[in-house]
C-alpha cells in the first residue's frame, strides 16, 4: 500500500510540473510554443545534445558575367529603368534589427580609376570594367555571344601587332591627348625588339596583353598537328611581353587572324587567360589611307551601335587616322570603355627561359653594369 501511495504522489508531481511548463509557454506567446514543439527529442537522442545550429546563409553564386564595373563617369550613368543590380546581400528576417551601416568602399587602385582630364576637347573615358579571367572567358560577338557587356554607343579600343617604332608612340599620344585608354595585344618577338615602347604603353595605364610570340596562325600546320608547339607560341608571347614591360601584364589573349582552335581555347581556360575576338574588325591592315580607316570604323559602328574595335598599332595609316577617328567618335556621341584585368598573368619559367635563349648575341661575360664599363672622360 505504501508503494502505491508513493507512485501516485510521484505521478501527481510530474503532472503539476508539466502543467506549469505549458502554462509558462502559453504566457510567453505562440512563438515559444513553436520553439518548444521544434525541440522534441527524437528516439535515441540524448536530452543533453547541443541545440541545432542556426541556418547558414546561402553562399552567393559566381556572377553570370566575369565583367565588373569599377569606375564610371557621372555622365555615363544610365537611366534607372530596371531594378538595381544586387552586389551583396545578407539574409534577414522581419524581426531582425536594422542592418549596421555598410563599411566604406575602398577607393579603386589608380590604374582602375578614371583619371582627371584637363583637355575639354578630349573624348575621355566613360567607364572602366574589370575582367575576371578565371576559366578563360571569351569576348567579342563576332565569335562569342555570351558576354556582351557594352551598352549602346560604347566602344572598347584594341590594338594588335605592336609594339612598333613610330606607329605605337603615335597611337599612344593620341590616346593620352584624349584622356582615354586602350588594350594592346602585343607580339612577343616585337616586344623583345622594343621593350622601351612596351614599357611606355604600360606606364601610360594601358592594358597590355599577348598576341603570341611571332603571330603564327595556330589553326594551321605545324601548330594544328602539334599542340605543344602551339602552346609554346602562346606562352613565349606571354613571357616576352611580361619581360618587356617589366611588371604586371594582363591575362588577355587574342589569336592571330582570329583563328581559335578549340583545344587551345581549353588550354587557355586552364591558365585562366581570357580570349578576345572582336565585335568590329576595321580591317585597317588592308586599307592604305587614313580616311579609309576612319570610314571603316565609323560605318561599322553606326551599323552595330557599339563594340570592341580591332585595329593595329603596327599599321602607320591607323596611327595617322586615330586623332581624327577619336574626334568623330566624340562628335557621334560614342563613349570609351577601358578593360582591366582582375589579376595579372603568371608566366611559366620554362617559357621565360625560351625567351631568354632567343637573345643569341648576349655574351656571358657582359655581366658588369654599363657604368663600370663605359665612362665619359672628356666632353
Amino acid at each position: 500500500m505504501r508503494v502505491v501511495v508513493i507512485v501516485f504522489a510521484g505521478l501527481m508531481t510530474l503532472g503539476l510540473a508539466a502543467f506549469g511548463v505549458v502554462a509558462a509557454q502559453r504566457a510567453a506567446g505562440p512563438d515559444s510554443l513553436i520553439a518548444l514543439a521544434a525541440h522534441v527529442i527524437s528516439p535515441g537522442q540524448s536530452n543533453t545534445a547541443a541545440p541545432p545550429s542556426q541556418p547558414v546563409a546561402a553562399q552567393p553564386a559566381r556572377p553570370a558575367t566575369p565583367v565588373t564595373q569599377v569606375a564610371q563617369t557621372a555622365s555615363a550613368a544610365q537611366p534607372n529603368t530596371a531594378a538595381p543590380t544586387v552586389l551583396a546581400q545578407n539574409a534577414t528576417t522581419a524581426a531582425a534589427p536594422a542592418p549596421a551601416a555598410p563599411a566604406p568602399v575602398p577607393t579603386p587602385p589608380a590604374a582602375k580609376a578614371i583619371p582627371a582630364c584637363d583637355n575639354p576637347d578630349a573624348i575621355g573615358l566613360s567607364r572602366v570594367v574589370e575582367i575576371d579571367t578565371t576559366g578563360g572567358p571569351a569576348f567579342g560577338t563576332e565569335h562569342f555571344k555570351q558576354y556582351d557587356f557594352l551598352r549602346d554607343k560604347e566602344v572598347v579600343l584594341t590594338f594588335d601587332d605592336g609594339p612598333w617604332p613610330e606607329n605605337t608612340p603615335m597611337v599612344l599620344k593620341a590616346l593620352k591627348d584624349n584622356c582615354i585608354k586602350a588594350t594592346f595585344f602585343e607580339i612577343g618577338e616585337h616586344a623583345t625588339w622594343r621593350p622601351d615602347i612596351s614599357r611606355d604603353v604600360a606606364a601610360a595605364g594601358m592594358t597590355v596583353g599577348n598576341h603570341t610570340w611571332s603571330h603564327k596562325d595556330l589553326a594551321k600546320n605545324p601548330y594544328a598537328k602539334d599542340i605543344e608547339l602551339a602552346k609554346q607560341e602562346i606562352e613565349m608571347g606571354a613571357s616576352a611581353v611580361h619581360m618587356a614591360v617589366g611588371g604586371p601584364t594582363a591575362p588577355f589573349f587574342r589569336f592571330p587572324d582570329l583563328q581559335q582552335p578549340p583545344e587551345l581555347m581549353t588550354y587557355l581556360g586552364t591558365r585562366n587567360i581570357a580570349i578576345f575576338s572582336t565585335d568590329i574588325d576595321t580591317f585597317d591592315f588592308k586599307l592604305r589611307k587614313p580616311d579609309d580607316v576612319i570610314k571603316s570604323a565609323m560605318t561599322k559602328l553606326a551599323k552595330n551601335g557599339k563594340g570592341i574595335l580591332l585595329m593595329h598599332d603596327f599599321q602607320h595609316n591607323t596611327a595617322v587616322a586615330l586623332p581624327e577617328l577619336l574626334r568623330q567618335l566624340k562628335a557621334g556621341g560614342y563613349k570609351i570603355v577601358h578593360m582591366v584585368p582582375k589579376d595579372s598573368i603568371t608566366t611559366l619559367p620554362k617559357y621565360d627561359d625560351m625567351v631568354r635563349a632567343q637573345d643569341k648575341y648576349s655574351a656571358s661575360n657582359n655581366t658588369r653594369p654599363q657604368t663600370s664599363v663605359v665612362k665619359t672622360i672628356s666632353e
